[in-house]
């Protein structure tokens, strides 16, 4: 949902199949100076006809999928360097000035807006003449975020690429399909290799994933057809789900997908990291929404099971700072009780044989650094109720560097998209991961068609998190 780590073998096997696909086109490509840069200039120079360019842009795209990390870089600085005229833009700001009359004003504009217009821009739309060009500009913008860093011409061109994309790949655009155990071997491998919330394991645990109880929907463009944009995974139970490791359960017993009273959304995954930035999540889930509502009457609930990824982070700087607000005293006197004892560690500036007492806050980040702590009956009791509503706090008052946006990613996400926060689950994921992110930890986040538009506006314009009154409750004292 959020980053997504995207399969390099697949990328691989994709451009090599791009390759195959223009090196005839290429061939025909007019001979002349060997360097990027002038057969950039040569695609822009527009000599011949539309096979000759094609042709041209072909054998620029070679140049660069053939090239090695630093001989990419060189590429991408290249195309960077094709910006607008400064003498022109100047030109033309001028008399944007100097126009004496709205008319004049209005023409002055519109030549200021085609000369500021780069000349990179056409050279990217080039690209999208040839076969699954759209994909090899997808990936350009991938390598550009992992470069610009620092560098403000490539910003410049990856801002020009991302508009195009935005354009490109409005929602208004793109094709909703299922994708199920009948799909082409290629897409499910796409689908194995893009899972990255959950990790699909076996050839086994696609098929329980895609079973009658189960539903996958993915986004397509028609320029990308058999490469999904964003794709989210449902399972159709009765209750909403509080734990992953029993929602994938390949043994669990087949449900009769008709007397599901609820869906739950367990993974949604963000397939093209070259489309960062370029929303599809919110229109896909509401989009599911509408079409699994109309497939089965008895759905009256429709939720997530999702991750918290950034709690445990969160909570351990919060403890190393000592935050006495995670515990009341009670919980401190519980969790000393429930510590091993060896826990007591030395005075800074002591003698070796001298030890001082942990802090509450000290000890809490020593029994959660622990391997198999929620397999330790006491500590897991007394850790549950803290560790709840730390997390409570986490998701409702913990803001982002803007002091409104939700810190976690995905809860973000999904205040966004217009639901609100539902329910806490403990022990909700207990794989290394689980632990590892969110201490086991995860949540329910609810989507109430009636009240999605609400959420959203609340959401997006006062920062307002909606939440059900029993997760409020515990975030109780901060928000």
């Amino acid at each position: 949902m959020s980053d997504v780590a995207v399969s390099p073998g697949l990328i691989d096997r994709a451009l090599r199949r791009v390759t195959s696909l223009w090196r005839d086109i290429a061939s025909s490509a007019p001979a002349g100076e060997e360097g990027i840069a002038a057969q950039m200039r040569g695609c822009l120079d527009a000599r011949g006809g539309e096979v000759s360019a094609r042709s041209r842009a072909a054998r620029l795209a070679q140049s660069y999928l053939a090239g090695d990390h630093a001989a990419r870089g060189e590429f991408l600085r290249a195309l960077a360097g094709f910006d607008s005229d400064h003498g022109a833009v100047a030109k033309a700001w001028e008399a944007v000035a100097a126009a004496a009359d709205a008319e004049a004003r209005a023409t002055a504009k519109a030549r200021l807006r085609r000369v500021l217009e780069p000349p990179r821009l056409r050279l990217l739309t080039q690209f999208t003449t040839l076969p699954d060009g759209v994909k090899f500009l997808v990936e350009l913008r991938a390598d550009l975020l992992a470069r610009m860093k620092g560098d403000a011409m490539l910003q410049a061109l990856e801002a020009d690429l991302r508009g195009l994309l935005a354009s490109w790949f409005d929602v208004g655009f793109l094709e909703l399909r299922r994708i199920d155990w009948t799909s082409p071997a290629e897409l499910l491998e796409k689908l194995v290799g893009y899972e990255a919330v959950h990790r699909i394991r076996t050839w086994r645990d696609l098929k329980n994933r895609l079973d009658s109880d189960r539903r996958c929907y993915a986004f397509f463009h028609p320029r990308m057809p058999d490469e999904p944009l964003i794709f989210v995974e449902v399972a159709l139970v009765q209750g909403m789900a509080a734990n992953v490791q029993g929602l994938l359960d390949e043994k669990a017993p087949l449900l009769d997908a008709r007397q599901a009273d609820t869906a739950v959304f367990y993974s949604i995954n963000n397939c093209q990291r070259g489309l960062d930035g370029i929303s599809f999540g919110n229109f896909l889930i509401k989009r599911v929404v509408d079409l699994l509502g109309a497939e089965f009457g008895k759905l009256e609930c429709f939720a997530t099971l999702s991750p918290i990824p950034g709690f445990r982070s969160w909570l351990e700087a919060k403890l190393d700072a000592d935050d006495i607000s995670l515990l009341t005293e009670d919980e401190a006197a519980t969790l000393r009780a429930a510590a091993p004892p060896d826990l007591a560690i030395a005075a800074p500036d002591a003698e070796p044989a001298r030890v001082v007492e942990e802090t509450a806050p000290q000890t809490l980040r020593r029994l959660i650094a622990r391997r198999g702590w929620a397999r330790v009956e006491a500590t897991s009791k007394s850790l549950e109720p803290i560790l709840l509503r730390a997390c409570a706090r986490y998701l409702l008052a913990e803001s982002g560097r803007d002091g409104k946006r939700a810190r976690d990613p995905v809860a973000h996400f999904h205040l966004s998209n217009g639901a609100r926060v539902e329910r806490l689950n403990w022990r909700g994921d207990i794989s290394e991961k689980g632990f590892r992110e969110s201490c086991g930890l995860m949540v329910n986040y609810r989507y109430d068609p009636a009240k999605i538009e609400d959420y959203h506006e609340a959401y997006a314009g006062e920062g307002k998190r909606a939440a059900s009154p029993a997760v409020r409750k515990l975030a109780k004292g901060f928000v």
